[in-house]
Order: structure tokens, then sequence, then C-alpha cells
């Protein structure tokens, strides 16, 4: 008598296709990851140069006040002013002369400052390179810009790196560039703008300076 013996089939598996689907998920996550952290970095590094080039406008429109104004050179002292410092705006509807000029334009542009940065602030200083030079041969200011990057970690070491007001020694480590230092938490950018005479003072006989030009 014949007996037929059924073959043996191995026990069918289950569930590979759905942990091939887990893995194919996970892996297209962490890429979708990677895409958005290199866009995110791309777009801080856009902000950053977006600020700064506001920043550089700010400074030239700085600069173009104090050519409309004729005795800027004159008045260089007033223009000098601290990061804390927020003068009020006064008026010049009814006239001003070349001092209360560049008092109204120090107040305006630094209003400007504060509307266009995010916490902007500013400090106009004397270069240490003329602080030994008398007033009326001073040719110069130094502005420094100072913002507030949209990132938690303000004190992240990689800002160094795009930090305009530091310079890197002989041996490759960073320095700060000027006497005046970038406050803590904010990115800089420092610029030297020179200062036009347009009008000199002509003193007649040793008296108090005279001033012949328009808007004196």
């Amino acid at each position: 008598m014949a007996y037929s013996r059924t073959p043996h089939l191995p026990q069918q598996q289950h569930g590979f296709a759905l942990i091939e689907s887990l893995i194919a998920i996970v892996v297209m996550a962490l890429g979708i990851l990677g895409i958005v952290g290199v866009q995110m970095r791309t777009l801080t590094d856009t902000s950053t140069s977006v600020r700064r080039a506001q920043a550089i406008r700010l400074i030239e429109d700085l600069g173009e006040r104090m050519k409309v104004n004729p005795n800027a050179l004159t008045d260089l002292n007033t223009y000098v002013s601290s990061f804390a410092s927020t003068p009020s705006v006064g008026s010049c509807s009814t006239g001003c002369d070349h001092a209360q000029l560049a008092a109204y334009d120090l107040a305006v542009w630094k209003r400007a400052v504060r509307d266009t940065l995010p916490l902007g602030q500013a400090e106009i200083f004397i270069p240490p390179a003329e602080a030994g030079v008398p007033a009326a041969q001073r040719r110069q200011l130094g502005v420094m810009m100072a913002w507030r990057e949209n990132e938690r970690d303000t004190n992240a070491t990689y800002k160094d790196d795009i930090d305009a007001t530091k310079v890197r020694d002989s041996s490759g480590n960073l320095t700060n560039g000027a006497t005046l230092a970038c406050p803590a938490g904010f990115t800089c950018h420092l610029q030297y703008i020179p200062v036009a005479a347009r009008c000199a003072p002509y003193a007649p006989g040793g008296n108090s300076p005279t001033y012949f030009c328009p808007g004196a």
C-alpha cells in the first residue's frame, strides 16, 4: 500500500512589508529634517546679510545728513552718542542753527535705527586715531551698529565669524578690532565715515567763529 507524504511548507512570515515601510518612513523623515535644517541655516544667513545691508544704508543716511549740514565738522561732538542714548526728536520747522540741526538729525537717525533693526542700537564715537587731535582738525567719525538676530542662542560662537568688529591676529585668534566692543548677544557692524567741511569757520581778528554759507 503506497503512502503519499505532503511536503512540509515553512511557516508563512508576516509583517516584513510593514517593517520595510516604517524604515522607509524613518529614512525619509530624517532626510526631510536635514533639508529643513539646511534651509533654516540659509534663511538665518540671509537674514544676517539683509540686516547688515540695512545697517550700512543707515550709516550712509547719517553721512548724507551730515553733508546737508554745512557746519557738521564744527559740530562733530554733537553727533557723538552712546548705545543707550535715545535723544528726543525736536523740531526744525521754524528753522535751526547748525548745532540744532546736528542734534535734530542725530535724534531722527537714532529713531530710524530703532525702527529698522531688531532691538537696533548705534554708537557714534571719535576714532582712537583722532582722539588726541585738536577738535578743529578731526575729519572722521566711527559708527557701530548693533542688532539682535532671531535666534534663541544669542551667545553662539559662530556669530564671531560674522561680526564685522572682530579681526584675526597673526595666530588666527579673533580679537576686537576696535576700542568699542560689540554688546553681548548682538551682531554688530563697524564703519568709519568721513566728515566734509563745506563751510569752514572764519574768525576775524581772533573773535568768535563766523560762518558765511547757506544754512549756517
